[in-house]
């Protein structure tokens, strides 16, 4: 991708086996492994829920809701998904329903309101599909060799995830899914009723916009 937001190792990206296991943990109401499991995914699910919801508030209702459906639904699961695809479904479906309990449900049917021209960077600079990391940097950033760089570094992490709440709710929802949870371009387009066009371009528009921040982040720094 366009920034250094990277998807989660565990437990958002478990292999089939781990994921197995993960489910049978919740099923025997393992505790840890739901404290686990609810740390690693509450910050993207509360971006993604606000896509929908009118205040941080909702959002976190929300992601509670969408917990307790969780719990109450995991005998259920039936590995026709990925745990973590069947999670955000649930919490998508809350979301767009309170959305609409607020008539402001957002829609994710088209790539932006009609003459929107947001600026991008030259696609140049990132990796084709042919490529072996498509949408990520052809060039790398330059090392942080100095110890104040490598400081540096832990406070751009930081404004990362600014920049990440900063972006339009459309396009932190899919960068969110696809970067940080980890989620494949047809598994998003499906959660988010969305095309894969304008899954493109939305996902091209908030790299290219969290790229644009970051480096006009470093470059004062």
């Amino acid at each position: 991708m366009a920034t250094s937001v990277s998807p989660r190792s565990t437990p958002g990206a478990e292999t089939g086996a781990d994921e197995r296991a993960l489910v049978d943990a919740l099923r025997a109401r393992d505790q840890q492994a739901f404290h686990s499991l609810v740390e690693a995914h509450y910050p993207t699910m509360k971006r993604v829920a606000r896509s929908y919801v009118a205040s941080e508030a909702v959002a976190d209702e929300v992601v509670q809701e969408t917990w307790l459906a969780v719990v109450r639904g995991i005998e259920r699961f039936a590995h026709r998904s990925s745990l973590h695809t069947w999670i955000y479904a649930i919490l998508i479906n809350k979301a767009r329903t309170h959305g609409a309990r607020e008539h402001r449900t957002l829609p994710f049917s088209s790539a932006g309101p009609p003459g929107e021209r947001s600026a991008t960077v030259d696609p140049d600079r990132f990796q084709s599909d042919e490529d072996a990391w498509p949408g990520h940097w052809a060039t790398p950033p330059r090392p942080w060799q100095k110890p104040e760089r490598k400081l540096l570094s832990l406070e751009i992490r930081e404004r990362l995830t600014e920049a990440l709440n900063e972006l339009p709710g459309r396009q932190r929802a899919v960068v969110a899914l696809r970067d940080i949870e980890g989620l494949g371009a047809e598994d998003v387009c499906e959660l988010l009723d969305l095309s894969a066009e304008n899954q493109r371009v939305l996902l091209h528009r908030g790299r290219s916009r969290l790229r644009r921040s970051l480096e006009a982040y470093v470059n004062a720094a």
